[in-house]
């Protein structure tokens, strides 16, 4: 049997990404040289949403990236199912500039370094900031993000899992913990 415990609604979704653009703005002065990508699949709402809040506050025509680093990955070989693999589209150049790479959930850092492997053959960035919903804790590997919306220590029989509208009909963020056996 599964607890769930309801971590953000909608309204508190929102703060946190509100929040999270402030930051990216106040640490990037020049707009001209800022680009958003957002990592496969919720990454990818999240970051067109902090990209809308960018435009509509500095009144600019950014458009997010997607990446999907699932082909980076040094588990996918392991698995024995078939990897989904989903689109990668960085409609502008990433050399030089200051590049937020988005995702909802920091959980080991293995998925992030995947896409910062993705990212480079792309180009060079000036810099590659990390911006997360959630960090969750308990990383393999020394990845730190430099926007946080929520910060929480999670147990290894936990989840933390976002629901965003575009898919599941709802904005929410859920902690599911599992019983042994589950």
């Amino acid at each position: 049997m599964k607890q769930r415990e309801l971590l953000m609604d909608k309204h508190s979704l929102d703060l946190a990404l509100t929040r999270i653009t402030h930051q990216i703005l106040e640490r990037n002065q020049d707009f001209s040289k800022l680009g958003v990508v957002g990592m496969q699949s919720r990454g990818v709402f999240l970051a067109k949403r902090i990209v809308a809040k960018i435009n509509e506050l500095e009144h600019l025509a950014l458009t997010a990236g997607t990446v999907d680093p699932t082909l980076y990955r040094d588990d996918y070989r392991m698995a024995l199912k078939q990897p989904v693999v989903r689109i990668t589209d960085i409609p502008f150049d990433i050399n030089h500039i200051n590049l937020i790479l988005v995702d909802d959930v920091l959980y080991t850092g293995r998925t992030v370094r995947a896409a910062l492997d993705a990212l480079v053959d792309f180009g060079r960035p000036k810099t590659i900031q990390l911006a997360v919903l959630v960090d969750r804790g308990n990383r393999e590997l020394p990845i730190r993000a430099d926007y946080v919306g929520k910060k929480i220590t999670t147990l290894p029989n936990q989840e933390v899992a976002l629901k965003v509208a575009e898919i599941d009909g709802e904005d929410s963020l859920w902690l599911t913990e599992f019983e042994e056996g589950d």
